[in-house]
């Protein structure tokens, strides 16, 4: 038996040796894949990047991003409660940049608070050529980022909440605002009232919804329309399919899929014998109890068999399984660590033919996963619908 960490490291060191040539390349850059045009004395001077940098961009709505993100939650603790290097993580997130990442995902729970300031602090010098996002909606003090029982949506909290972000992050604007979670107590069209203020003085340019129930996405839209859902979907976790995602393409709605690697498991990382440590979420989710975990690694061994198939490496399997099922998802895989962010990148290069892709597909599907994907008491707070405006 062994925990998480004895795991973590023996995957680093094998990623680490795969990745050793691309991450001796690496440069700061003057470029943007797809993005902002620059001169060509520019980039004729800029030298060459080696190894994997994002390969196109994507439409949420009418938000273009490229299309991979980058996720920024973990950048203040890990899952083994291990506080990362504050100026490896402003490494990470500028050397996304200069390999085409520019969309990433904040909020004000992760820390909470300090996720926003390592993100201000990473894309300063690039500010006005990315796209960030951040959340408000848990009930989270205002200065202190003490975090308080519940949600909290009322109108003129989320006004306040968006200051600080905006302080927080450096800027003068969100580019997308998300609800993390819809509050029971507040109309969604008091929600949109507030955010659509909030535009109109600049401080948000679009917003979106994150496990909301679906009657409460038609209505959001309706008020103010919407320009992105953020949902937990991966090979792992399949549920959007059944409804969320089939309404977004009803709406015109971009999906940005939240754990598109199962929080690791599709990386190849977790094996049979893997235990968490305390304060890792998985250790009390159902689907990595031990009992559960044999049964599910049957999907890692799929994507592993995918990964020999393409040259690539589990994750990229994964991601680019994403990708392609439909343009306008865009997964915003979240690491700590610049041999992941490589490999993340580098799913933007993995096709599949339609044949391919069918095969994968039904092969995922017949894998029947075990246990629940989130503790009850955070589930609770999944597919929850809005009052109704009286």
């Amino acid at each position: 038996m062994h925990n998480i960490e004895s795991t973590g490291r023996s995957v680093d060191r094998d990623i680490n040796r795969r990745s050793l040539l691309s991450a001796t390349g690496l440069v700061a850059a003057a470029t943007l894949a797809g993005g902002t045009t620059f001169s060509a004395a520019a980039q004729q001077a800029a030298p060459a990047l080696s190894g994997p940098s994002v390969e196109g961009r994507r439409k949420l709505g009418s938000l273009e991003v490229s299309s991979i993100g980058l996720g920024v939650q973990n950048m203040s603790r890990t899952y083994q409660t291990i506080v990362p290097a504050r100026p490896q993580m402003i490494d990470i997130i500028r050397t996304a940049f200069d390999r085409g990442v520019t969309f990433f995902d904040a909020a004000e729970a992760y820390g909470p608070h300090e996720v926003e300031r390592i993100l201000g602090e990473g894309i300063a010098p690039f500010r006005d050529r990315v796209v960030i996002t951040s959340k408000f909606g848990w009930n989270i003090d205002l200065e202190t980022g003490q975090r308080r029982p519940g949600l909290n949506s009322r109108p003129d909290h989320i006004k306040l909440a968006v200051e600080g972000m905006l302080k927080r992050l450096r800027t003068d604007r969100i580019d997308l605002l998300y609800q993390h979670r819809v509050d029971p107590q507040v109309p969604i069209e008091d929600v949109a009232g507030a955010v659509n203020e909030l535009m109109a003085q600049g401080k948000v340019l679009h917003w979106g919804l994150s496990e909301m129930g679906l009657k409460t996405l038609r209505r959001a839209h309706a008020a103010l329309p919407i320009t992105a859902v953020q949902s937990e979907y991966s090979m792992l976790w399949r549920g959007p399919e059944r409804e969320v995602i089939a309404l977004c393409q009803e709406l015109g709605i971009g999906f940005v899929p939240w754990s598109p690697l199962g929080v690791g498991f599709l990386t190849g990382a977790i094996d049979a014998n893997t235990r968490f440590a305390d304060g890792d979420i998985r250790k009390i989710e159902g689907r990595f109890s031990p009992e559960n975990l044999v049964h599910n690694l049957a999907l890692v061994k799929l994507v592993e068999s995918w990964a020999e198939r393409k040259e690539a490496a589990p994750g990229q399997i994964a991601l680019a399984w994403l990708m392609a099922r439909k343009p306008w998802i865009v997964p915003i895989p979240g690491t700590t660590q610049m041999a992941h962010l490589l490999d993340n990148i580098g799913a933007t290069s993995v096709r599949f033919t339609p044949t391919e892709l069918a095969e994968l597909d039904a092969s995922a599907a017949s894998i029947q996963i075990q246990g629940a994907r989130l503790p009850e008491a955070v589930l609770a707070y999944s597919g929850v619908e809005a009052p109704e405006k009286s």
